[in-house]
């Protein structure tokens, strides 16, 4: 089995998103436990001077920052926290992703500031192991001062309460720990506030979102060069010479890509029957090129913040201090998940067109497709369908975090909504991939007319892998299964 060893080493995105899809062993190296151990052994030091005061340690939260609690309470004053803010409503969260949150809040409190015990930590990559993953719900988290209801019920799972995921079964966490032999823990101070603080819900959806937005990209511009060459378009936009003069890196990227597609095809140096083509076919550079800055921002706002600590307050025992701040506030991953959104929904966008242009019956093409216009629709209400999804998409992408809402009688005034962003960048995600689906099957549906011409070879592999799944289409039939069995190849293309 391979390890992923957490040892304070920068840790990227796929790092993380290979670590959790592989299966790999987690550990902590001996310099990260070390480092623990004297983080906290400093907070019990500062702890053990009764005159000492410090938020959510040994006060109350939010708004009741300034009730102290007495000290043979302050394990109870956690154990508190994570059962009252387990609060979580809605769908569940896919266990992939909470697979994610899970390892996200493992690296988080690793970096050792934020005064847990080593033994806590070692416990959290235990359950990891051991692959019971918390069941966690989709909507709570105001996504400031930590997604608290969605962590606390992470956290409920060291308390052996709550619901886990386990040998591909939602149980009891306590079903989960008797079968493995591992034991819940009791909580001490400044614990349960470290598990909820953080923004591990709404950076584990970004982490998923990044590393498969990443892929569908460069994928979007390979259906898209099997759409150009069965509409038989014009190769001349994606000359370099048009690109080197207006050069950004996603334009030149793309064009480029394109370019490389159709080397080779038969199609592309045919005759042209229009001097120019759609702008859905003649700008793909300038528009998927665009969506590659978005991705590229919003990586590294996500690489930053898996290695960041976005607990409060923090705990820095070589400097002999413990600050309260506002790491936990999620606005950073709010505002590159909406625009990562919007991105996403234009590559959407974009492809349907070339749907709708490849089923109107122009240069060649039959109506919708088919061989009997009239008596068989075809691809008809394909179109329909890509359109409904795109459509639902632009309204995923109305911003999460330009919503504010206040909390905790006006101590927490400004919140990011995060969480909302992350929910809703994912359902974007996700049907981008059955429009680009979509895409694949009335591209590769309309080359049928182009034949005996061939294109490319890398584009000819893909028609290859399409037609091992879907026949082309001769007459009428139920086309949600080839869209479905279209869908299913993006995806496997991307994981």
């Amino acid at each position: 089995m391979k390890q992923f060893v957490i040892d304070g080493a920068p840790i990227t995105p796929e790092m993380v998103t290979t670590a959790a899809k592989e299966r790999h062993h987690v550990v902590l190296s001996e310099n990260v436990i070390q480092k623990l151990r004297n983080n906290r052994q400093y907070l019990d030091n500062k702890l053990a001077d009764p005159s000492t005061v410090i938020y959510g340690i040994n006060t109350g939260f939010g708004s009741l920052c300034n009730v102290r609690v007495s000290d043979e309470n302050l394990g109870k004053l956690q154990e508190n926290l994570v059962v009252s803010h387990a609060c979580g409503m809605g769908e569940k969260v896919p266990y992939e992703i909470c697979r994610l949150i899970l390892l996200l809040k493992i690296i988080n409190l690793s970096h050792g500031v934020s005064g847990v015990r080593a033994e806590l930590v070692q416990k959290m990559t235990d359950l990891y192991n051991a692959d019971i993953i918390p069941v966690i719900y989709q909507q709570g988290s105001l996504g400031a001062s930590g997604d608290l209801a969605p962590l606390a019920h992470l956290s409920l799972l060291l308390l052996g309460k709550g619901k886990a995921w386990f040998q591909n079964e939602e149980v009891e966490t306590q079903l989960a720990l008797e079968k493995t032999g591992i034991q819940a823990m009791t909580l001490k101070s400044k614990e349960g506030l470290a598990l909820l603080n953080g923004t591990q819900f709404s950076l584990a959806y970004a982490t998923h979102i990044i590393t498969q937005a990443k892929q569908l990209f460069h994928l979007a511009n390979k259906i898209g060069a099997l759409s150009m060459d069965a509409y038989i378009c014009d190769i001349s936009p994606c000359h370099h010479l048009l690109h080197d003069v207006r050069p950004h890196k996603g334009q030149l990227t793309t064009a480029a890509e394109l370019w490389e597609y159709l080397d080779g095809s038969q199609i592309r140096d045919m005759d042209k029957q229009s001097v120019q083509d759609p702008y859905s076919f003649r700008c793909i550079p300038q528009v998927h090129g665009a969506t590659y800055h978005a991705i590229g921002h919003a990586e590294e706002i996500i690489y930053t913040e898996i290695n960041s600590t976005t607990d409060n307050p923090m705990v820095f025992d070589e400097a002999d201090k413990v600050l309260s701040g506002g790491n936990f506030h999620a606005q950073p991953l709010a505002l590159v998940l909406d625009y990562l959104a919007i991105a996403m929904a234009e590559l959407g966008n974009i492809s349907e067109r070339r749907v709708y242009q490849l089923i109107n019956g122009d240069r060649g093409l039959p109506a919708f497709l088919t061989k009997y216009p009239g008596l068989d629709s075809g691809f008809m209400i394909v179109q329909y369908t890509a359109a409904s999804i795109v459509s639902q998409s632009k309204q995923y992408c109305t911003p999460a975090s330009i919503d504010s809402i206040v909390s905790s009688k006006g101590q927490e005034d400004h919140v990011s909504m995060a969480a909302n962003a992350a929910t809703k960048c994912h359902k974007v995600l996700e049907n981008l991939i059955s429009i680009m689906g979509i895409e694949l099957l009335t591209a590769g549906q309309a080359f049928e007319f182009r034949r005996p011409y061939k294109t490319s070879t890398h584009l000819e592999g893909m028609l290859a892998e399409l037609r091992s799944v879907v026949p082309p289409l001769e007459e009428d039939r139920i086309m949600h299964n080839d869209m479905i069995a279209a869908a299913r190849l993006v995806r496997k293309w991307i994981d």
